[in-house]
């Protein structure tokens, strides 16, 4: 299920992201790939325990933390502390490849089992030529370039790239989440019985039909949850 979560930051957590990132002690991307995606990973990040990053980790987690549709559309149980990246200039582009199954947070101890990728975008798309998410999808190629504060979360089996960037400074965070439910599939008719409840709810308030679905959308959720 390839997903968009739209306004996860809001305009003011936004500005305070790119202020954190204005002066950012920069390195290559290329040190936190594995041997096959450093070949095709040219651009940069921050490293992932320098006081800026420690502050966007902690900006990033409590937008997500209050946001429905994260929640409902991935179910988390662990999430790897969000990195951040920029493609600009001679670093700007990643070519295919496939995230790592399972991600070691250092110095935590945490382990995540990468089920669903995340980016979260901080540059506005104007503001920017190329560097298009491309994910492969049972539909074909998806192509994503979301305004600031919007994310999208795919499966992290996908083989994805992000195209050159030829104007500008493109911004993002990236991160995976271990889900409580590990299959996609089944994430995803909880996902859209959530919606339809939501919808239901909304429109008719709590009726018996909405309180017996409700039911059932926790009875599946405990029978397929992994806590």
């Amino acid at each position: 299920m390839l997903i968009r979560i739209p306004a996860v930051l809001a305009p003011e957590a936004l500005a305070r992201a790119r202020q954190l990132l204005e002066g950012a002690p920069w390195e290559p991307g290329e040190l936190t790939a594995g041997v096959q995606a450093a070949r095709v990973k040219n651009n940069l990040q921050l490293p992932a325990t320098c006081a800026q990053a420690l502050a966007l980790q902690a900006l990033v987690f409590g937008a997500l933390e209050k946001h429905p549709l994260f929640f409902s559309a991935t179910l988390p149980k662990k999430i790897f502390p969000p990195m951040f990246n920029r493609y600009e200039g001679a670093h700007n582009t990643y070519g295919d490849h496939v995230d790592k199954a399972v991600r070691y947070a250092p110095g935590t101890g945490v382990r995540v089992r990468t089920d669903i990728s995340c980016t979260l975008f901080l540059a506005e798309p104007q503001h920017y030529d190329g560097g298009e998410l491309v994910i492969a999808d049972t539909f074909g190629e998806q192509r994503v370039k979301f305004a600031a504060g919007d994310a999208v979360a795919y499966p992290g089996t996908s083989v994805h790239r992000v195209e050159p960037v030829t104007r500008g400074a493109r911004l993002a965070s990236f991160f995976w989440i271990e889900s409580m439910v590990r299959s996609d599939e089944q994430r995803r008719l909880l996902h859209d019985m959530d919606r339809a409840l939501m919808r239901l709810r909304s429109r008719d308030g709590e009726s018996d039909e909405a309180v017996a679905l409700t039911g059932t959308y926790h009875n599946l959720l405990r029978m397929w949850a992994d806590t």
